[in-house]
């Protein structure tokens, strides 16, 4: 694409208004970029195949800096009272309102999602902000009675020290704030190193944050960036004990990568990783309802979203009716240009995912499927990527393998099922447990969906899809998702370490459990 299409959607625009230049240093401690030496990372649209701009990433000897800087820093930013370190993030949030639209475009142009969910992702930024403001005024201990005359029992939280984040492609900016704002007002300081498909995105934010840090007079080395190959920050980040929580969101392969090494060390891991998320329509479901959320779970963000929904299990007695409503929907989907206004689906994020998209399908006419509706790369005008799919339909029979792997692409998967039971036991049959999703207007099914026997994830909703979580809530799932939970709720508490005192103002000194040892 010439530079002038380029601006005709507002992104060289956007790149000047973010300090995105045509070559961009790979490592910051927040206040101070430095003079990186790495190798040359360019970074592509899928949209329409173009360079946007490239990266000097770090090395080796960046990261060794960083984090000694990043030590020094904690000493200082831990005992900041966790108000005036909420204050900071305040800043950071009306910072990002400033600039939600410019970053919105990147977000879009870079990674593929379509410019709405561009401005949603950034908005979820904003809003962990606003949350993590009123948490650092909340970061409660807990009291309790001791057994013994005289003695003050309570719990408190202290800042834990080095965050290490590790983010994905399909949401490059949200899912470090949901990390990034917490562990801040937690008094710990973070090293972020994003997905080198989109680096932009994580080197703007820095560039938006950088003068509330210097405003503010941040310790230089508390918000840390580091763009780099895996070869000088890999497996080295993630055995590094002086970073005691690794917080990574990718796939379960990745996953278990890293929960295997940061494990040896007895260090903490955060992981959040694949979904396999269904939605069960029972014969009792608005259908209009459910198929609005299908539509949205199954291809918004091209089915790239770790929420997104894979598996649909419909009761027989209504299953003609809503398959046909739901082959119907999808032939009104708008394909192309994710900056374009109409355009409700946009490209996959490298042909690499278009690749494993087509190898999937294969697989399920292999295994006894049937597709019922597209799976073919686009082509033609405003397709030269080669990046874009029409969202598939496959009617399946009860989870065949292909169906227990999560594919990351808008392949949706449906099946029939006779009674409740079968259904939740259909749901959760899978080596993923993170969202889920029910759509009934019978009391009886979704309270027992809710309960003990029902769904085994860690998101669990009724009558709305499984995409779209909201931040006051815990995110995160079980099994082979990774059990960590971001965001809101108590997930706070990972980012610092938990210690119980006990206070004795007698002038005796008796045992706990009635234990005499006298001399």
């Amino acid at each position: 694409m010439s530079t002038a299409v380029k601006a005709d959607y507002g992104i060289m625009k956007a790149l000047k208004q973010l300090g995105i230049t045509e070559i961009n240093k790979g490592a910051t401690t927040g206040t101070k970029w430095f003079d990186t030496k790495g190798e040359i990372l360019e970074s592509f649209s899928s949209s329409d195949g173009e360079l946007i701009a490239k990266v000097q990433q770090a090395t080796a000897g960046d990261y060794e800096t960083i984090v000694k800087t990043s030590q020094e820093a904690f000493k200082e930013w831990r005992m900041w009272p966790a108000p005036k370190r909420g204050e900071v993030v305040r800043q950071i949030g009306n910072k990002l309102r400033e600039y939600k639209e410019p970053l919105g475009q990147l977000v879009s142009y870079e990674m593929g999602k379509i410019y709405q969910e561009g401005l949603g992702e950034v908005q979820e930024m904003i809003d962990i902000c606003d949350f993590a403001v009123g948490l650092s005024r909340q970061l409660h201990g807990f009291t309790m009675h001791s057994e013994r005359p005289r003695h003050r029992m309570y719990e408190q939280y202290h800042p834990l020290g080095i965050v290490g984040v590790i983010t994905a492609f399909n949401f490059p900016v949200a899912v470090w704030s949901w990390n990034a704002m917490l562990a801040m007002v937690c008094g710990d300081t973070i090293i972020w190193k994003p997905s080198s498909k989109v680096p932009l995105c994580a080197i703007a934010v820095q560039n938006i944050i950088t003068s509330v840090l210097q405003e503010n007079k941040v310790p230089e080395g508390v918000c840390n960036l580091v763009v780099a190959s895996s070869k000088h920050v890999g497996d080295n980040f993630l055995a590094d004990q002086r970073v005691p929580l690794i917080s990574a969101t990718g796939s379960t392969r990745v996953g278990k990568r890293v929960g295997s090494i940061v494990g040896e060390r007895l260090g903490r891991s955060l992981l959040e990783l694949g979904g396999n998320n269904a939605i069960i329509i029972t014969e009792h479901a608005d259908l209009d309802m459910a198929i609005r959320a299908v539509l949205f779970g199954a291809v918004g963000t091209a089915g790239q979203r770790c929420t997104s929904t894979r598996r649909l299990i419909i009761h027989e007695s209504i299953y003609e009716t809503f398959r046909n409503k739901l082959v119907s929907a999808y032939q009104h989907i708008r394909i192309g240009h994710p900056l374009d206004a109409q355009t409700l689906v946009g490209p996959l994020i490298d042909t690499g995912a278009v690749k494993d998209f087509q190898q999937a399908i294969e697989r399920v006419k292999q295994e006894g499927g049937t597709i019922l509706y597209g799976g073919e790369t686009m082509k033609g005008e405003g397709f030269e990527s080669g990046c874009y799919v029409k969202p598939c339909i496959a009617e399946v029979p009860k989870n065949i393998p292909i169906v227990c792997h999560e594919t990351f692409a808008p392949l949706l998967y449906i099946m029939k099922y006779k009674t409740l039971d079968q259904a939740i036991e259909m749901q959760n049959d899978v080596p993923q447990g993170l969202s889920s999703s029910i759509f009934s207007r019978n009391m009886l099914e979704t309270e027992k969906f809710l309960s003990h026997e029902g769904s085994d994830c860690g998101i669990a909703n009724v009558n709305i899809g499984t995409s779209g979580a909201e931040i006051g809530g815990a995110f995160g799932g079980e099994k082979e998702t990774g059990g960590g939970r971001e965001s809101g709720s108590d997930a706070w508490k990972i980012y610092m370490r938990r210690q119980t005192n006990t206070i004795n103002y007698s002038t005796e000194l008796p045992l706990a459990q009635g234990i005499h040892f006298d001399i």
